[in-house]
């Protein structure tokens, strides 16, 4: 007999669990089409070609590769079995890894299908073969947004919007932290170590896990020169509004074009922020180096303020990804919610409405052949006023069909006997409070639907 088990990394959802899940998207997807944006879906599976490169070292590392089908070794030289060569060889598909550079293909492939600018939401599970543990898994699902083929940076401030309403709706406080990745090569020029920007990034980007010492350890430990790390001073202590730290970069950028771009594109988004009014704070963080491999403009993540978790959103604009499909000078931009934190997130703050707990707001009882056919009827016009209701199938003992109804949830159980249906009524019983009470059909409805 074999054991049922489900691979590392994935898990079973429950109803109550799917129902919640369920709430997140249809909460994040009515914002994206309220913002006119439009629906794609793209398959789980990729050439390994459109993957492989995009994300790295690492993520070539975490991608999970599909053997081919059949003799998946013909052809193949046996003395590549050790070599980098052999899973290109063996897989010629890999599951996603995410969903940005899926949709960097569909718009190449799909370009004379679209109209530009062309905004859309995808909401689809991603693949990444990681070490599990607490709050990362090896299947997850994304929720994406992204306008591409337009460089406005009024895309960026009305992302900005999306987030704060979407996270409005649920209740949940967040602060969405912005920065530039000009603002970032900036402070690579500044230091005299440009070709050092990844090294540089990925260091600083630790500094409140890590802390200032350790970060300029790291620093010489890459090679950064013990001048260039002393010029890093001024980049640690960089208090004060968005505004101030704006005009600290603007003196400090003086002597960088790239630095200076950096602050004026920041400026100008802030500045559409101000003006749409957005209910959540933004604060500009120039530690902030996510997505390195392809941003190239504004870069975004959102923190939750009442819970200790990581990130539950993030993005940038990335000025040229669909490039590498063969579709030069096309920017975009785009945010990704993860749907698994935001749950998490709810959970923690108890924030999941109580009515997920209970959709079914009633069950009628099965008393037998000619009373199962009047409540039937009666079932009928419950749900054709859009009450959510159900008969239990069969003719059972009232006490196992009472204990079905207290164990689903059920709020009230709609009884008729012979009695009842003679008179053309139900009986009517609150679960909570035991009380009981006649009622008609119309009756039901009314009381049912308040």
């Amino acid at each position: 007999m074999i054991k049922p088990s489900i691979p590392k990394g994935t898990r079973d959802f429950t109803p109550l669990e799917m129902m919640r899940r369920n709430y997140i998207f249809q909460t994040i997807r009515s914002v994206f089409e309220a913002h006119a944006y439009l629906p794609i879906e793209t398959p789980a599976m990729e050439n390994l070609s459109t993957l492989m490169g995009k994300y790295g070292e690492e993520g070539d590392r975490l991608l999970f590769k599909i053997l081919n089908s059949g003799d998946f070794m013909q052809g193949v030289d046996r003395q590549e079995e050790s070599s980098v060569r052999l899973a290109s060889a063996i897989c010629e598909k890999g599951l996603r890894y995410d969903l940005t550079v899926p949709f960097a293909r569909f718009v190449v492939q799909h370009q004379n299908e679209i109209t530009f600018p062309f905004k859309r939401y995808q909401m689809q599970p991603v693949w990444r073969a990681d070490r599990p543990q607490k709050g990362r898994y090896r299947e997850f699902y994304q929720c994406d947004a992204d306008v591409i083929g337009t460089n406005s940076l009024l895309n960026e401030a009305e992302l900005m919007q999306i987030t704060a309403e979407i996270f409005q709706k649920f209740g949940i406080r967040v602060v969405i932290k912005v920065n530039n990745r000009k603002i970032l090569s900036g402070i690579a020029e500044i230091l005299g170590e440009a070709d050092k920007i990844t090294d540089i990034c990925t260091a600083i980007d630790k500094l409140d896990k890590i802390g200032r010492e350790n970060v300029c350890a790291e620093l010489r430990e890459r090679g950064l020169s013990e001048d260039a790390v002393q010029k890093l001073d001024p980049f640690f202590d960089f208090s004060g509004t968005n505004a101030e730290k704006l005009q600290k970069l603007t003196q400090i950028f003086a002597t960088s074009e790239t630095g200076l771009k950096g602050v004026e594109e920041l400026t100008k988004m802030l500045q559409y922020a101000e003006f749409l009014k957005i209910n959540a704070d933004i604060e500009l963080d120039i530690t902030l180096a996510r997505g390195l491999n392809y941003y190239t403009g504004a870069i975004f993540e959102v923190k939750a303020l009442d819970v200790s978790i990581g990130s539950i959103s993030g993005g940038g604009r990335y000025d040229n990804l669909t490039g590498i499909f063969g579709l030069k000078n096309v920017s975009g931009v785009g945010i990704s919610y993860g749907a698994e934190r935001i749950y998490d997130v709810l959970n923690e703050l108890q924030l999941f409405p109580k009515s997920l707990e209970n959709p079914v707001q009633a069950l009628l009882l099965n008393f037998g052949e000619k009373e199962e056919l009047y409540a039937l009827s009666a079932l009928q016009q419950l749900r054709a006023a859009g009450i959510t209701a159900e008969l239990f199938p069969d003719k059972a003992k009232i006490g196992k069909q009472m204990t079905f109804a207290n164990n689903r949830g059920i709020p009230f159980v709609i009884m008729a006997g012979e009695n009842e249906m003679n008179a053309g009524v139900f009986a009517f019983k609150n679960m909570t409070t035991g009380e009981q009470e006649n009622l008609t059909v119309e009756q039901l409805i009314e009381r049912l639907a308040r």
